[in-house]
């Protein structure tokens, strides 16, 4: 039988709750790496710094507009791989990434240019180291100057259109030497170039497809027509007509796919595609896919980098601002228990038992969050917890003070607890989504820092009503159903109480005289 409206059956929503702390924990502690704790941020624990050199295809200082337009576009990138606290910020004609961490591998990925092309292949070669001698890009130490000569000449014998220059280059390409024309490339003319593994060589046509005509991209796991792993790719209304136009002519031939003057996949047309989208396919793993597409997804740089060894750089505020920030929230914490005790007594005891448990659920989201999307905990994420704090008690103060009121009209506790819960949610939702509104809004337009801040703020918002309307709502009531809790010196509503007796024995006496 269903109770009464306004009541509800407590032991089921403990058990719903102690499910959810179970399987959370269960996740933290049994997945992943196992370790129980939140990546932290680059201003707590440091990080890895990568720096991008720009370099452009006429050797001059790159212009104000196409640095800050990478510099935005690498923010994109970042932003789409989650909240991971990384940093991108300008440097003359440098950008310098910063990631949390000592792998400086994710730094390295955001950086590249990933002009992707189209390409129609005219031969391919497999790859062979040539005679000493007789490479156009042999490797050498570079002197000052040197990098524009060697792009220099890999452009004039590389992409020339004399079909005899064009396999001398072929013949002479080495695909063992970091390549000076990478991302140089003049989509106009012929390319003779490498694949990423070194293991072919091609001369391929001018470019008869742009990358921009790409619109999305994802990376696809292994499945009966591609045994490994892929890149889907779908075009633009554009991008989709040539696509089609072109397999449509060309079945049999091959289509190279040219990241950054490098061929990434040259497969055989086997059919006219008209549906607007391709696949790469390589020797990819799921990392490599994954990373390729969201290059892809978020645009190409407008510019060629150059990027430096990664380097270890140290907390920029360290240990020491994480202990104060964590002692000025125990502070907080201990203000707020010890008003909850001198002011509601037992209810005081459910609220603080509610904010550890709060806290608990808030620890296991930050572990899970850090491995799932790669989260870090900064401070000014801990300075958002610190404030939740606020929004979580200032939920109880709402429910308790509901209750009091229902007591001094004359109802007991028990009775007052159903009435005071049906009308004290409305404002606990309300309150909770203006936060989370706000915090919404923050997240949006915010960047840095400010955007972990909203975001912890927000996550401990929705967090704060799992606490309250599965563990401090069905603890009030199961302590109004017990004669040892509800007794107003346990209980702390010994003065409303009378109050409430006050009243109800007022009333029955006007009711009485009336009566008369």
């Amino acid at each position: 039988m269903a109770p009464p409206a306004g009541q509800i059956r407590p032991g089921r929503y403990l058990a719903i709750f102690t499910l959810i702390v179970a399987a959370l924990y269960s996740l933290v502690f049994f997945t992943g790496d196992g370790k129980p704790y939140p990546k932290l941020g680059i201003d707590l624990q440091g990080g890895t710094r990568v720096t991008l050199t720009a370099r452009t295809l006429d050797g001059q200082p790159p212009t104000n507009e196409a640095l800050n337009q990478a510099r935005q576009i690498i923010e994109t990138r970042v932003n789409g791989m989650g909240v991971s606290g990384s940093e991108v910020t300008r440097d003359g004609s440098n950008l310098v990434i910063t990631v949390p961490g000592e792998d400086g591998e994710d730094a390295k990925q955001l950086g590249q240019t990933a002009e992707l092309n189209f390409r129609k292949v005219t031969s391919a070669l497999p790859a062979q180291t040539p005679p000493a001698g007789t490479t156009p890009q042999a490797a050498h130490q570079q002197q000052p100057g040197d990098q524009q000569r060697e792009i220099d000449e890999a452009k004039r014998t590389r992409q020339s259109t004399d079909p005899n220059v064009q396999m001398q280059a072929l013949q002479a390409l080495n695909c063992s030497v970091d390549d000076p024309l990478r991302g140089n490339d003049d989509p106009k003319l012929p390319l003779v170039t490498c694949d990423r593994e070194g293991e072919f060589k091609y001369v391929l046509e001018p470019v008869f497809l742009p990358g921009r005509e790409v619109a999305t991209a994802q990376a696809v796991p292994p499945n009966q027509q591609n045994p490994g792993w892929t890149v889907s790719l779908d075009f633009k209304s554009e991008g989709a007509k040539i696509w089609a136009d072109f397999t449509s002519a060309n079945v049999g031939q091959q289509a190279a796919f040219v990241l950054d003057s490098e061929v990434v996949s040259a497969p055989t047309i086997q059919a006219a595609l008209l549906g607007g989208n391709a696949q790469i396919t390589g020797q990819f793993n799921q990392q490599s896919a994954t990373d390729l597409a969201d290059i892809l997804k978020y645009g190409s740089l407008p510019l060629a980098f150059d990027q430096s060894e990664a380097e270890t750089v140290s907390a920029t505020l360290g240990v020491a601002s994480l202990e104060a920030g964590l002692f000025a929230g125990g502070i907080g914490l201990l203000l707020v228990a010890v008003y909850c005790l001198l002011y509601y007594r037992l209810l005081g005891i459910l609220t603080i038992l509610s904010l550890v448990l709060s806290g608990g659920v808030v620890y296991g989201v930050l572990v899970l969050l850090g491995r799932w999307v790669g989260f870090t905990l900064d401070l000014a994420g801990v300075a958002g917890f610190i404030i939740a704090i606020g929004i979580t008690a200032d939920s109880f103060i709402v429910f308790f003070e509901r209750l009091k009121d229902e007591i001094r009209e004359g109802r007991t506790f028990r009775s007052s607890v159903p009435r005071a819960w049906t009308r004290a949610r409305r404002t606990i939702l309300s309150a909770d989504a203006v936060s989370f509104l706000a915090a919404a809004v923050l997240y949006v337009l915010a960047v840095g820092q400010v955007k972990g801040f909203a975001f912890t703020l927000g996550m401990s918002t929705v967090l704060d009503l799992v606490v309250v309307f599965l563990v401090t709502h069905p603890l009030v009531a199961l302590a109004s159903k017990s004669k040892f809790l509800s007794k107003p010196s346990v209980s702390g509503l010994g003065a409303v109480q009378r109050v409430g007796n006050q009243n109800r024995a007022a009333r029955k006496a006007a009711t009485t005289a009336k009566e008369a």
